[in-house]
């Protein structure tokens, strides 16, 4: 965000506009002065003014209306209107619809104008700063859990930043627990749409004979026990994104209906004589192969190919292993925090463990267990008796690791591999930090952290 000091002046009478010109130049502004509504118009766009002055009387329109225009075009931008003795009120009223800064009354004193500008470009700044901490906040709580430096995982997250902006549709394959509902929420989060709505419905935890009343929404009497009228999720997705979970579990009598509504974006509730215009983006996910659904009869072949414009293929946690240690160090400090539990580090026996299982619930399966360790701990390390009994039994006798080759399973305490991960990055990317914690899952601040407690100099040696 720029927070500049570029101020438009636009006023026909040249007195006037020489005068606040020369005024606010005096205070180091950098100003622009147009006469009119078309010449205001050409400035804004060839110019980065953060504040306008604005006369409400110009020779080639209302300078309210010109105000909404400028707000329209750039809704950080804070307008002053200076007006005649007389039409205050109306002034003032008119600007609440508009969106200016202040009113201003003719005549008025040049310290004053100072002063509201000045204002008005620290009210901007507070504005700007909220929307981009919004920004990052919302890209943190996206990404936060995604967390992972495997190439398959890379390959996940770049196909995110270069989708999540189009309005594409994207289906989203992969086992339970690899953390579609994440990347669907990554998605919407990123697109232009992040200020809609964010529906989800979860196709296999509704009952068959409710589902497409929850899709379509009823009216009154349309159906025994229809008392109202009730809106539709599509409906209520409308401006924003709906997720579609296990979409695959959807009766094909009503993917018909569904492939019909993304055809032609219409919605007709259930009884009702007229349909309603629709636009959201569609985000669908499954557990199983799409095409293996296909080839079932669980999923209408031109249903698929209307909401696989894009797909993302998760991939389970047992073939990203080098994943486990972030995932680990990442849920570890999570449930510290969140129980207030003193426990900071992994036995290694217990780390091999971790790194050793096979994982068949993957990242939720993890995630679970990290709590429920954190929880059991009797001291600061979580030991091989705080593991659930499936991870303990498994590795121990081999039933889950024996597919698994010795060199899979990273060796070291669990802080030796989080140090050699932050290398691993490192190196993949040539010392960049930004990039290297975007590899990790990490921010920056957090990154930096780590290396000064793993003591990695800043810069390669």
């Amino acid at each position: 965000m720029k927070y500049g000091r570029t101020v438009l002046i636009v006023d026909d009478e040249a007195t006037i506009a020489d005068g606040l010109r020369m005024t606010l130049e005096a205070e180091g502004y950098s100003v622009r002065i147009a006469g009119s509504v078309q010449t205001a118009l050409a400035a804004i766009a060839q110019s980065d003014a953060q504040a306008a002055i604005v006369d409400i009387m110009l020779p080639d329109g209302n300078g309210l209306a010109l105000t909404r225009e400028l707000r329209q075009r750039d809704a950080t931008l804070e307008v002053i209107v200076i007006t005649a003795y007389g039409s205050v009120r109306r002034a003032m009223e008119a600007t609440k619809d508009a969106g200016a800064f202040y009113v201003l009354e003719k005549p008025f004193d040049p310290d004053e104008v100072v002063g509201l500008v000045r204002k008005a470009l620290e009210h901007r700044k507070l504005v700007t700063e909220n929307l981009d901490l919004r920004r990052r906040l919302a890209e943190q709580t996206a990404d936060s859990e995604i967390l992972g430096s495997a190439p398959s995982m890379q390959r996940v997250m770049e196909t995110i930043v270069s989708v999540a902006d189009a309005d594409a549709n994207v289906l989203i394959v992969g086992e339970s627990g690899t953390g579609k509902e994440l990347i669907a929420n990554a998605l919407h989060e990123r697109s232009g749409r992040r200020d809609g709505p964010w529906v989800k419905i979860n196709c296999a935890a509704l009952p068959k004979d409710l589902i497409e009343s929850e899709l379509f929404g009823h009216v009154k009497g349309a159906f025994t026990g229809a008392t109202v009228d009730k809106i539709g999720l599509l409906e209520e997705a409308h401006g924003g994104s709906l997720l579609l979970d296990e979409i695959t579990e959807m009766p094909v009598d009503l993917q018909a209906k569904l492939l019909r509504v993304l055809e032609e974006r219409v919605v007709r509730r259930l009884g009702a004589g007229k349909s309603t215009t629709v636009d959201f983006r569609l985000i669908s996910s499954t557990n199983r192969s799409a095409e293996a659904a296909v080839r079932e009869g669980l999923l209408r072949q031109d249903l698929y190919f209307r909401i696989n414009t894009v797909t993302i293929q998760v991939p389970p946690l047992r073939e990203r292993r080098d994943d486990i240690p972030i995932l680990v160090r990442a849920f570890l400090d999570r449930y510290r925090a969140k129980h207030a539990r003193a426990v900071d580090e992994v036995e290694p026996e217990a780390y091999r463990r971790l790194l050793a299982y096979w994982w068949p619930g993957n990242v939720r399966e993890l995630q679970h267990a990290l709590e429920r360790a954190v929880l059991v701990a009797r001291g600061r390390t979580i030991t091989i008796a705080d593991l659930p009994e499936s991870v303990q039994e498994a590795a121990a006798d081999g039933a889950s690791a024996s597919s698994i080759a010795p060199s899979d399973v990273p060796s070291g305490s669990l802080e030796e591999v989080e140090r050699a991960s932050i290398l691993k990055a490192l190196d993949a990317t040539r010392w960049n930090k930004q990039a290297a914690a975007a590899l990790l899952g990490l921010r920056r601040p957090t990154l930096y952290s780590k290396m000064r407690k793993h003591g990695i100099p800043q810069r390669r040696g």
